[in-house]
């Protein structure tokens, strides 16, 4: 009987005591309330920037909070590796690259792409700044399609082979084109005379064997460093540029001066060809003792099989003497 009795007051003890969760939600709701810390604000979890957000699930008076799952930072970091794969449906995807669209096409001036709606400016694979546009060191084996306001070009240090008539057209405000250290070998003869603003071309360390004709605008011409020899330069190529102020051909083996020359030049580069002699009447003029030529200042002709020693009366015109050897 006794034992009857101890057994119901233990059990009437136990039922009559808090459960283990209701005692442990007391515990937390008092830290939380301590400290007052609101458990619903979301503010500290701004970092997943997007991704899933910790969702909230109420059990009794307890807040837990259950993290992203681990597929949604693996798909963000897919994106981050590859960010130029354009999705193309079912497990089909492949990477951008842009491709240039042939000059003188419906679209001429724009790189096109699969995720290029009309196509993507020339500036895209170049640096524009205003009118001058900048494709040094790119690789390029042709002239990319430039903006119709284009006023400077430059593409150095590339791999261009050719130039055409149809890289140029219609750029009416391109006053300057540097082509340095390219690869060029053929330049279409009408391929610059259709720009009427044109006024220095550099075309220097390349493998050209013939100038083309160039407008009457020119103000500086540099050919150096290529291959013109006996019959690369036009005959009075240079004549009919009044406003020509710098004309550079070292390194050519050029056989003669290419003359007439205009009163305007200031600068003539002409040293390591092959020139072996010069004319009375190649910088003056041997029926006026009285002409002057007081722009040409600067004659280099050192590097030829030449003696200026020999020819005095070529340049007693001038104000300064030549460059080159006198013995």
């Amino acid at each position: 009987m006794v034992t009857l009795v101890w057994g119901l007051l233990v059990l009437y003890v136990v039922a009559a005591s808090p459960t283990r969760y209701a005692r442990q939600a007391e515990l937390d709701n008092y830290d939380s309330n301590s400290y007052n810390v609101d458990l619903n604000r979301h503010d500290d979890f701004d970092y997943y920037n997007g991704v899933d957000e910790p969702t909230v699930t109420k059990i009794g008076t307890l807040d837990i909070y259950e993290e992203p799952s681990h597929s949604a930072y693996a798909e963000e970091e897919e994106e981050e590796r590859h960010p130029w794969i354009v999705e193309l449906g079912e497990d089909k995807e492949f990477p951008v690259t842009p491709e240039l669209i042939p000059s003188g096409s419906e679209h001429s001036g724009t790189l096109m792409g699969p995720n290029a709606e009309g196509g993507m400016s020339t500036c895209v694979l170049c640096t524009c700044l205003g009118g001058s546009v900048y494709c040094d060191d790119l690789r390029l084996t042709r002239v990319p399609p430039l903006p119709k306001e284009t006023t400077h070009f430059y593409a150095r240090y590339n791999k261009i082979t050719k130039i055409s008539k149809s890289d140029f057209i219609n750029l009416n405000k391109l006053k300057k084109i540097d082509l340095t250290n390219n690869a060029i070998s053929k330049i279409d003869d009408d391929a610059f005379i259709g720009l009427p603003a044109l006024e220095e071309l550099i075309l220097r360390e390349n493998s050209i064997r013939q100038l083309p004709a160039l407008p009457p605008s020119m103000t500086l011409i540099d050919a150096c460093h290529n291959q013109l020899g006996s019959t690369g330069i036009h005959k009075e190529a240079f004549k009919d540029m009044p406003g020509l102020l710098y004309l550079y051909l070292t390194d050519n083996n050029i056989y003669h001066i290419p003359v007439p020359l205009p009163d305007s030049l200031r600068s003539l580069h002409l040293q390591n060809n092959n020139i072996q002699m010069m004319h009375d009447d190649t910088f003056c003029n041997p029926h006026d003792l009285n002409y002057i030529r007081y722009a040409l200042e600067d004659i280099r002709l050192d590097g030829n099989p030449i003696n200026l020693s020999r020819t005095p009366q070529a340049y007693i015109c001038l104000p300064r003497i030549p460059v080159g050897a006198l013995i």
